[in-house]
């Protein structure tokens, strides 16, 4: 049986973007598990130790939780990306084992992340959405390997338009920014699109 993730940020003791991830884990458990009892991420509780600082809340689950861990959080410091084109991944669902994301990481050389192409298309890097800057406004890829919580909050915002990149429209952008459960769109976390490597 496959066994599933939800990475949720906590910050202040308080869970953030509880919807999005309620609805994707509820996508998930539909389409994969027959037996479908919704698990809901409201019943989870912070522990005391937790309430002071940000952390990220680790859910690991298939049919029912799993385990729930705390883990301290830090933002990472990515300047560079390193476009990678595979056409056969799929992680359209966030499963636990990354392990054919991890082959890709790999490839990576010098940059501190990877940039998934797929079927022509920019997706996202190993561990994130991204959003594309105009000078104007921001674009997300319409096909993302994984539709990310952070990215459906910013849709829903109108913050962010969908669009379909390819490498060779990385010219008409300023830089790029990673966003995901842990990083907010306002973190951000910017790479300039000419350490965007191929």
């Amino acid at each position: 049986m496959c066994r599933l993730l939800e990475t949720i940020r906590c910050e202040n003791g308080v869970l953030q973007n509880l919807s999005q991830h309620q609805e994707r884990l509820d996508n998930s458990q539909k389409a994969l598990f027959s037996s479908f009892q919704s698990i809901c991420l409201k019943m989870l509780t912070v522990p005391q130790g937790f309430k002071n600082a940000l952390f990220k809340c680790r859910v690991i689950y298939s049919e029912s939780i799993e385990s729930v861990e705390f883990l301290p959080y830090q933002l990472p410091k990515i300047q560079s990306l390193k476009i990678v084109v595979n056409d056969e991944i799929q992680y359209h669902h966030k499963f636990a084992d990354r392990s054919e994301i991890q082959k890709l990481f790999n490839l990576r050389a010098k940059a501190d992340d990877i940039l998934i192409v797929k079927n022509g298309l920019i997706t996202d890097t190993s561990y994130a959405n991204i959003v594309f800057f105009d000078g104007k406004n921001w674009f997300s890829p319409s096909k993302p390997l994984l539709q990310g919580t952070q990215r459906a909050k910013l849709l829903a915002e109108m913050k962010i338009i969908p669009a379909s990149i390819t490498p060779a429209d990385l010219s008409r952008f300023s830089k790029a920014r990673l966003i995901n459960a842990m990083i907010r769109f306002e973190d951000e976390l910017d790479v300039n699109i000419g350490s965007i490597i191929s």
